[in-house]
């Protein structure tokens, strides 16, 4: 939908940009047509003198059109660019935050430049206003600042998952000042780049899921174990979606007061560790059943006096 909307955009921008480019097709004046020939001529660059004419204002509309026009495509190409890799959508996600600042800022400037307005004053006091705002927007340049070392040094790219406080979820968006996390339930969570710190990148590497389970102590440990043994490569063959290899049995986790704690382990993808956990379980609990082993619980007797 939004792909149609930009072709849509183009296709209108071209037909108004060849319009105000050939001003005797238009509804105007000779001598409209006349100043606008002679704005086109100077780049749409003109000190004006006099008042603003209607010559003017189809030139600033030919301009803003341009330049509405090139953003448009540049961000098609940022987009289609950004298809290729997590790393490449990251990039062009930067980019295409800050071209959209630069666009209206060249429009602005442009814009000013045709109604005659001295665009070299206006940039002039724009750097002293910057200058001065700059000491009171700390916060907004130092996330700037790290949005950038974010892309440069990979700390995280989109589509990466992360951990950051308590909030798990996936790197949606990296902008210039913030950057956007959703989590499984489909919430959203935006943080200004300078505040994420200590975070865990979940994305690098590949993730283990673990079931702990618990079995009687009268429970023949060696014969448990070769029953594991058996029956991790079937459980790996029939879930090959979630599992990355067969589970491991790792031991004796812990000598509770009920049971005896076991530990077991599959490597997974980090988007599927939960289903891993889940299915694990599932497993081992169909497997014990199956096979007779007794997994613990407390158990209340009452006496009757």
């Amino acid at each position: 939908m939004k792909q149609a909307k930009n072709i849509i955009g183009i296709i209108v921008s071209v037909i108004l940009i060849v319009l105000l480019l050939n001003p005797q097709w238009l509804p105007v004046s000779a001598q409209t047509a006349e100043t606008m020939g002679e704005l086109k001529l100077e780049h749409f660059l003109i000190q004006r003198s006099g008042a603003i004419t209607t010559a003017h204002l189809l030139t600033l509309l030919l301009a803003v059109a341009v330049v509405w026009l090139v953003y448009t495509i540049i961000r098609l190409i940022l987009a289609a660019v950004g298809r290729r890799s997590d790393h490449a959508a990251t990039v062009t996600t930067l980019v295409a935050g800050s071209l959209k600042y630069l666009a209206v800022i060249v429009a602005s400037v442009w814009g000013l430049s045709i109604l005659g307005v001295n665009t070299t004053a206006v940039l002039a006091g724009i750097g002293i206003i910057g200058l001065i705002l700059g000491f009171g927007a700390q916060s907004l340049i130092e996330d700037i600042i790290t949005g950038l070392f974010v892309i440069f040094e990979r700390q995280y790219e989109i589509g990466d998952i992360i951990i950051l406080d308590d909030f798990r979820g996936t790197v949606r968006s990296i902008g210039v000042r913030t950057t956007t996390i959703e989590d499984p339930g489909g919430n959203l969570k935006i943080v200004n780049n300078s505040e994420i710190r200590k975070l865990q990148n979940r994305s690098r590497a590949n993730s283990i899921a673990a079931c702990e389970v618990s079995v009687a102590y009268d429970t023949d440990i060696p014969r448990m174990e070769a029953i594991l043994a058996e029956a991790f490569p079937k459980m790996y063959a029939d879930h090959r979606d979630i599992y990355l290899a067969p589970p491991r049995y790792l031991g004796v986790d812990e000598l509770g007061d009920s049971g005896i704690k076991l530990k077991i382990i599959v490597d997974c993808a980090e988007p599927k560790v939960f289903a891993a956990k889940r299915q694990l379980n599932r497993d081992v609990r169909i497997l014990f059943s199956e096979t007779g082993i007794e997994i613990p619980f407390p158990q209340v007797v009452v006496h009757k006096g």
